[in-house]
């Protein structure tokens, strides 16, 4: 007996009913993703200024005790809300990552996607250990009962923190900036403007030695304007 057919004049089923897989049948970037870049941009620097809430080496043992003992309103449950961001943040910029290798599609060359791919994942890494780092202390004090640490405690934890991130997380930004920004150059889906600012700024956090604050700003303001240009090329 043949089989039944629900639909024999419909080409996309086998005869005995099934789908037949489409060839023609794309997994498409969802819109929304183009704004990945301009979220990161502003979930990276609120989590950063929030993190810089933490005491500084100058901080006297009562402010210190101040800030990891506060619930709530103070200074301690400002940061932690910068500890929690970290992700998010991260997680937006895998989805900027995502945009930009849809933006060079089937011209991507292995050598370069290696590198680009290696370089952002390893930023992130490094983002997620540092803000991990900077908010230790004040976990281990809020939801693990310990001890108020000492002065000298707060300024290595802060140390390690701002190794993290202005040691590795921005080198491995500036290497991604020179990759994304050679590719565009290469392929002409940058204007030369954000190209030249690419490798500028990539030099910047390259070379840079110390713990300059503001740098690390450079590396949102351009995620944010490569954001831009792509969603406004898009529909050209």
């Amino acid at each position: 007996m043949a089989a039944f057919d629900p639909d024999p004049g419909n080409p996309a089923r086998e005869p005995d009913g099934r789908l037949r897989p489409s060839v023609d049948r794309r997994l498409e970037t969802p819109r929304a993703a183009g704004v990945a870049g301009l979220a990161f941009a502003v979930l990276f620097v609120a989590s950063i200024v929030l993190l810089h809430n933490h005491p500084s080496s100058g901080s006297s043992a009562t402010e210190i005790r101040d800030f990891y003992v506060r619930s709530g309103s103070g200074s301690g449950g400002v940061a932690l809300v910068g500890v929690y961001l970290a992700p998010f943040s991260g997680i937006a910029f895998l989805w900027f990552i995502a945009v930009v290798r849809n933006l060079i599609g089937e011209r991507e060359d292995r050598f370069f996607a290696t590198v680009f791919l290696g370089s952002g994942l390893l930023f992130v890494a490094m983002l997620f250990a540092a803000a991990g780092v900077g908010g230790a202390l004040l976990a281990a004090v809020r939801f693990e009962d310990e001890p108020v640490p000492s002065a000298e405690t707060v300024v290595t934890i802060r140390s390690l923190a701002f190794g993290f991130l202005f040691v590795y997380a921005m080198r491995m930004a500036a290497v991604f900036m020179i990759v994304v920004s050679t590719i565009a150059r290469r392929l002409g889906v940058f204007p030369r403007w954000l190209v030249a600012a690419g490798y500028i700024a990539a030099l910047v956090l390259l070379l840079n030695v110390s713990y300059l604050e503001p740098l690390v700003l450079v590396f949102p303001a351009w995620v944010a304007a490569v954001s831009v240009v792509i969603l406004t090329t898009r529909g050209a």
